[in-house]
């Protein structure tokens, strides 16, 4: 029997060295044919190898993970990857596909490779296109408001992954190619730029105060005018300041 094949698209590079690895261990006979950086190399992949089986992170650069879906033949089991816990489970209810949590654990891996065996041997998985207009109503992508706001963030840290808690951080501001996220006691870097970042956001609790800038709101102790007469915010359990666009200065009026 042929071995089943297999491509991986997730953006984060110790996430996808994670996933490679678990594969291999937990389902030797897995033929890995390409691990893809982000999404358009995720629809090139598709597009060639046709695979049984994708492993898709649902949010990535250069196309989410349901556009490098749409590009999978009819015969294609789809794995979705997602940092969201009870909002996921929600969506995927109907179990038409799978989808795992970051970061991915081993026994919820395990269970998904159960069933993809069980489906490959029991015939060609749903049409994706219906599956796909589904899962993306349920998820509210593109809804702005409706959509579920994010809860963890997902970064690097010496070759490891951190998890951490939205409700931890005071701001985040745009860095080079990267989003810097700042708690309390630690900071870190994200590679999802602020501008795809902030959607995710509670407004009620995060403001952009600046092109660059998002703030929690509770972290703010004063706003200030500096010698040139712009504002700075000055945070809690913070020396360093926050500088106000003063496209955003009206949001304090009267503080």
């Amino acid at each position: 029997m042929k071995a089943p094949t297999a491509i991986i698209a997730e953006d984060e590079a110790p996430q996808r060295a994670d996933l490679q690895r678990l594969l291999g261990e937990l389902w030797p006979d897995l033929d890995i044919l390409q691990a893809c950086v982000n999404g358009a190399e995720g629809i090139e992949a598709m597009r060639r190898h046709a695979p049984d089986i994708a492993f898709l992170d649902i949010r990535m650069p250069g196309g989410d993970g349901f556009e490098v879906a749409r590009a999978a033949g009819p015969n294609t089991h789809v794995v979705f990857i997602t940092a969201y816990d009870s909002f996921a489970v929600q969506a995927f209810e109907d179990g038409a596909a799978d989808y795992l949590l970051k970061p991915v654990k081993r026994d919820r891996l395990q269970a998904a490779i159960d069933r993809l065996k069980g489906r490959l041997s029991s015939g060609p998985p749903a049409d994706v296109d219906e599956l796909l207009g589904r899962l993306e109503a349920k998820l509210g992508l593109g809804l702005g408001s409706g959509r579920e706001k994010i809860r963890w963030i997902t970064a690097n840290a010496g070759g490891a992954i951190r998890m951490l808690a939205v409700d931890d951080v005071l701001f985040f501001q745009s860095q080079d190619k990267y989003t810097r996220v700042v708690t309390a006691s630690e900071e870190t870097h994200i590679r999802m730029p602020l501008k795809d970042l902030l959607p995710q956001l509670d407004a009620d609790e995060f403001w952009q105060v600046h092109r660059g800038t998002v703030v929690r709101v509770s972290a703010i102790r004063t706003v200030k005018r500096d010698e040139d007469g712009k504002m700075r915010l000055h945070l809690n359990g913070k020396v360093e300041t926050l500088p106000v666009s003063p496209a955003f200065a009206a949001r304090f009026k009267g503080m």
